[in-house]
């Protein structure tokens, strides 16, 4: 004869049964909305349901400080892209720090070009002058951030920062001449020091490389006609705006704008060591040489961060959950172009987050790259 169960006796046996698995289970998570799920493409590369949902979490957490733009290229393709209400593909963003980058491709290809040397002294003319201890640095030194300048990129008060008097207050209209005015504090190549000043002389350097000419109309024509040629038309960069001071210097430290998009792309042709459709726009040896560790400074190569550890508890990425071979551009308030070739990814996010904010901002975008494998280079 077939025993039936009583309906008493399966309930209290699946009450047991829960309780002895030690409490209720994990929460299911909320399902996802219509725009989560539109900002992932079909071919994504990654757990369509799990991107959706790390992208969103972009955008909604709190204590983030604000997404305005995110967009995942995986392989070459638009694996997510979204914008917070506002924006929109159309919009430009201000790189901010992010210029540095794109000003140390500009010399890579002045190097390729024979117009510049690397390990050269910076052809800087008041530093020519006999005795004068700045004559030994060298374009290496200010492309490493190492060039024993005495340059406070943060001062207390906010006011006597190099950086805001050059870049907002009595020195705007000049800021290579404030910049190369400046006097040692150290030997060259002896310690990192992040500055946005080192990176205007460059741009300053660049722009004596390409025209003989003082006039500022001249060198800003000379900069940006080189740029357009060289960079922006070739990569399909349409929306690239420069900004320059009042003596025709590339602000190449701070002011450049360019919608996500174009954004995306310079980080892919970075991602690809400077080709773009066969074409050879940075010497693939310059950009080898960009992601090189300085040898003040391991998470720092040529006016570009690294994600490798540098033995310090604050760290501008995170090395400890993505290769150590990605690197990134970086700009104030939370602006990245972040690189991982042995992902295969290229990832930009833009918006406005204060320091706190940052922190738990990259390890959320540090969740979206470990949906990725890594693949080798």
């Amino acid at each position: 004869m077939k025993l039936r169960s009583h309906p008493l006796i399966a309930l209290t046996l699946a009450a047991t049964s829960l309780g002895s698995c030690g409490g209720p289970g994990p929460a299911e998570e909320p399902p996802l909305s219509a725009e989560a799920l539109a900002a992932v493409t079909q071919n994504a590369g990654a757990p369509t349901k799990a991107l959706a949902r790390e992208v969103d979490d972009l955008f909604t957490m709190d204590g983030l400080g604000e997404t305005r733009a995110l967009i995942v290229m995986h392989d070459g393709k638009i694996a997510a892209e979204r914008y917070s209400e506002g924006y929109d593909a159309d919009t430009r963003f201000v790189s901010w720090s992010m210029a540095k980058t794109v000003t140390a491709m500009m010399i890579g290809q002045l190097v390729g070009d024979g117009l510049l040397r690397l390990d050269s002294p910076a052809p800087v003319p008041r530093w020519q002058r006999s005795g004068d201890p700045r004559a030994d640095i060298t374009l290496r030194h200010l492309l490493q951030m190492r060039s024993g300048l005495e340059h406070t990129e943060v001062g207390e008060p906010l006011y006597e920062s190099s950086e805001v008097r050059m870049l907002f207050l009595e020195e705007r209209d000049n800021m290579a001449g404030f910049a190369t005015a400046q006097p040692p504090e150290a030997e060259p190549g002896e310690k990192f020091e992040y500055s946005s000043n080192t990176t205007v002389i460059l741009a300053d350097i660049a722009a004596r490389a390409l025209t003989d000419s003082s006039d500022p109309e001249a060198r800003r024509l000379a900069v940006s006609d080189y740029l357009q040629a060289r960079l922006f038309d070739p990569l399909g960069l349409t929306s690239m705006v420069p900004e320059f001071d009042r003596s025709g210097t590339l602000i190449g430290g701070s002011l450049m704008h360019a919608d996500a998009r174009d954004w995306a792309k310079l980080g892919e042709l970075l991602r690809r060591k400077g080709s773009n459709r066969g074409e050879q726009l940075v010497p693939r040896s310059w950009v080898e040489e960009m992601v090189k560790p300085s040898p003040a400074s391991s998470h720092y190569g040529l006016q570009t961060w690294l994600n490798r550890p540098n033995g310090e508890p604050q760290h501008p990425l995170f090395p400890d959950r993505a290769p150590h071979s990605a690197y990134s551009m970086i700009g104030h308030m939370g602006q990245y172009v972040f690189v991982s070739p042995e992902q295969g990814l290229t990832i930009v996010r833009l918006g406005h987050s204060n320091r706190e904010e940052r922190e738990a901002m990259l390890q959320q975008l540090a969740d979206v790259i470990e949906l990725y494998p890594v693949r080798g280079r």
